[in-house]
């Protein structure tokens, strides 16, 4: 018999602590992290010290659902790190979809969810780990992204940030997105001028921003630096927004591999630019959040 070492004595959790906790899943999508949270509401202060890598669980961002829905089979309300809430996720949308089937709210057969940037329909692969998502038709129009300037597909516009001059594109997933065109995309080139071209005057509702290099006629690389987010290993809408404007400007066909830092998303352009992106899931952990992480000392 192997030997025990007696627990040292702890003192008894109050009942509050207990009661007030509230359970959460994590996951990855290639390297973006989401927690989902099947709570009613959260306030801007709880999702920032959630989402906190310091002071709270980590996490690119908060999933809250699955919520009812009047028009889908389930509800999704996005939220990013800085409390902010965003219309559209492709990894969130994978990563809940991942969550239903592990909570068996969902099997093999396609079914609908509602986020604030439209419906979109999702298919979890036989394993659960590859997730397909119909993410809608990407728009170019610029009163719709939306991009000051009037209606016009935004695409080979420039702008001057600070002592360089971008050429860009814009489009719109349910969520706005700038897309760069250059030689080299690096960490650096997204961290340094990603947060300003997010809140150049020309993006009313600021913008994700992708620094894109077309490789060949199949494959794309993109950095990322996501609104109310940051620097990010990688996107679903980034993905998709990027494919379709390789494929609208001629760049590449219609079935696209995007390269990130975290890997690889593949996004398939219909001709009425509609896109369906096909990406892994990784589950991480589950626990519980207790109410003390809120208080403030």
């Amino acid at each position: 018999m192997r030997n025990r070492i007696a627990p040292t004595p702890q003192p008894a959790r109050s009942s509050s602590s207990l009661t007030d906790a509230m359970r959460f899943a994590k996951y990855h999508a290639l390297g973006n992290d989401y927690l989902v949270i099947s709570q009613a509401e959260l306030d801007k202060t709880q999702i920032k010290r959630i989402c906190h890598r310091n002071y709270g669980v980590g996490a690119d961002g908060i999933l809250l659902g699955p919520l009812e829905s009047k028009t889908c089979d389930f509800k999704l309300r996005i939220f990013n790190p800085d409390g902010g809430e965003a219309e559209k996720s492709g990894n969130g949308l994978r990563i809940f979809s991942r969550f239903l089937w592990d909570e068996e709210l969902v099997l093999q057969q396609p079914f609908t969810i509602e986020t604030l940037g439209g419906a979109v329909t999702c298919q979890v692969g036989a394993d659960g780990r590859m997730v397909t998502v119909d993410m809608g038709k990407v728009s170019f129009d610029g009163s719709l992204i939306p991009v000051r300037g009037g209606t016009r597909e935004v695409l080979h516009e420039r702008m001057r940030i600070e002592d360089c001059e971008f050429e860009f594109c814009a489009a719109t997933v349910g969520n706005p997105h700038c897309i760069v065109l250059c030689d080299e995309p690096t960490p650096e080139l997204a961290k340094r001028y990603g947060p300003l071209i997010e809140t150049e005057a020309r993006f009313p509702n600021r913008t994700n921003v992708q620094f894109m290099q077309v490789l060949d006629r199949s494959n794309i690389r993109i950095e990322i630096w996501e609104r109310g987010a940051g620097y990010t290993l990688a996107s679903g809408s980034s993905s998709t927004a990027a494919a379709a404007v390789a494929h609208r400007l001629g760049l590449c066909d219609a079935d696209i591999i995007v390269h990130m830092p975290g890997g690889e998303l593949k996004i398939s352009i219909a001709p009425d630019f509609s896109a369906t992106m096909q990406g892994p899931v990784t589950r991480i952990c589950s626990g519980s959040i207790d109410h003390e992480m809120f208080e403030e000392r």
